[in-house]
């Protein structure tokens, strides 16, 4: 972007310079404050409800603005997604990528849920599941950014089963990463949907069965990580 705006303003007079960059920064400023109002509005009356005008009220922007930098309502509500997606998937890659054990980290993944429950992500995400259900051209530009995380989740076991091997765990086929990834990933998709909804009683049941899994893996954490001199010698 720098380099472009670079070449774009070469032989620009310096007054007309500092004016075109100072307008680019203006319009940074314009659409973060766009995205941050459309996900606050999203998170907490959904995308039915979206309003335009009440977005760019709540940016302090003229709503003109908004098709100006955005063109269209999908085309905002995709781009708050994106903003939203970016900053949670390095975050939990770079979790997954660093030190602990399994358990240790999806003790930490778990905390990570609890989060974004609370900051209205996983809302914002779902209600475009549910608008993409009934509008075509959303459901195309959605589904990429929810496969994403199960795709984070697969390449995550995977990672985790070839680190098992090397400590001479191999599980038989069919559990690979493909069907692991698959298990967790839904099963905490569907987790999400119910919580938001609020069943009464499901989100008891739903620790349980995580806390299920984190004594499970504090188990292989154990057999995979046999105490310092008792580790077998590699033949």
């Amino acid at each position: 972007m720098a380099e472009n705006s670079a070449e774009t303003l070469a032989g620009v007079p310096d007054a007309t310079r500092g004016a075109r960059l100072l307008a680019e920064d203006d319009a940074g400023e314009t659409r973060a404050k766009i995205l941050d109002a459309a996900f606050r509005r999203l998170a907490a009356e959904g995308y039915a409800a979206l309003s335009v005008r009440q977005i760019a009220r709540d940016a302090g922007v003229n709503h003109a603005l908004i098709n100006y930098h955005f063109g269209s309502k999908d085309q905002l509500v995709i781009e708050v997604l994106d903003a939203a997606n970016r900053r949670l998937l390095a975050r939990q890659a770079a979790m997954y990528q660093g030190p602990g054990s399994f358990a240790e980290k999806w003790a930490q993944a778990r905390r990570f849920y609890e989060s974004d429950l609370a900051s209205g992500f996983v809302r914002v995400q779902y209600e475009l599941w549910a608008a993409s259900l009934s509008n075509p051209g959303l459901r195309e530009r959605f589904a990429p950014r929810l496969l994403a995380w199960k795709n984070l989740v697969r390449d995550v076991v995977r990672d985790a089963l070839a680190a098992l091997e090397r400590d001479g765990i191999v599980l038989p086929p069919p559990f690979n990463a493909e069907v692991i990834g698959c298990w967790i990933a839904d099963f905490w998709l569907g987790m999400e949907v119910i919580d938001l909804m609020g069943v009464k009683g499901e989100a008891q049941r739903h620790r349980l069965a995580l806390d299920a899994v984190e004594q499970l893996l504090r188990s292989v954490d154990a057999g995979a990580r046999p105490p310092r001199g008792k580790r077998k010698k590699s033949r």
